[in-house]
């Protein structure tokens, strides 16, 4: 997700805050940095504030809405009145969350928000046993419930997202991680092999070289 904050201070406290939730979090300062993150990487949400330099909320807002890859958005402003939540909402956002506010609420909305993006899929995801839900944070292997750190829980996420498809180290790396991620670092594989380890036997993880990473049902011959 894309945090856009012109407020240094406040940014910082929701992309730290937001990564401690287990999101992988870029941030932009003012609406032209947020055009070219946008032009750069695929979100599913982005946390707007409308009083931004540069390119303005607003404009931004309508930019998001036009685009044919469907971005949700989440504004925020300092305005709370019924008629600045209409006005937001008329310009293309999703939703509509007024300063201050407070923290776990505007997780529970950008949670609401991805699993309502067009590309999302079933709340509760399963697979080989594995029943895991982002709401909740919540996972199990054949009923056994498992203790994972957020980033095990990352990208056992991003895999049963992405199943039956591969996601390469640099796919997980954008998608849990964030744009500051070492693209040579091991983190990637020293994940998965704690995950692995943590998911126990038949393994269900299978590496692909040159290719990455995917959850199975059933081992076949090719993996």
């Amino acid at each position: 997700m894309l945090v856009v904050e012109d407020a240094r201070s406040l940014a910082d406290v929701l992309v730290e805050g937001l990564r401690d939730q287990g999101m992988a979090v870029d941030a932009a300062h003012d609406g032209l940095e947020a055009a070219a993150k946008l032009d750069l990487n695929a979100y599913d949400v982005v946390v707007l504030d409308r009083d931004l330099p540069g390119i303005h909320g607003d404009t931004l807002c309508k930019m998001i809405a036009e685009r044919h890859d469907r971005v949700m958005v989440l504004m925020l402003t300092a305005a709370g009145s019924p008629g600045d939540r209409v006005s937001g909402l008329s310009l293309g956002a999703d939703d509509y969350l007024a300063k201050p506010f407070h923290f776990p609420e505007l997780v529970l909305r950008i949670r609401s928000l991805a699993r309502r993006q067009p590309a999302a899929r079933a709340r509760v995801l399963r697979a080989a046993g594995i029943e895991l839900d982002p709401l909740r944070r919540t996972v199990a292997r054949d009923g056994r419930p498992l203790d994972l750190s957020v980033k095990e829980f990352g990208v056992l996420e991003a895999l049963l997202r992405a199943g039956p498809a591969f996601l390469s180290a640099e796919d997980l790396l954008e998608q849990v991680w964030d744009e500051h991620a070492d693209p040579f670092t091991n983190t990637v594989a020293v994940t998965i092999g704690r995950l692995r380890r943590k998911l126990g036997d038949p393994p269900v993880i299978v590496t692909k070289p040159g290719v990455g990473y995917r959850v199975i049902d059933e081992p076949s011959p090719g993996d």
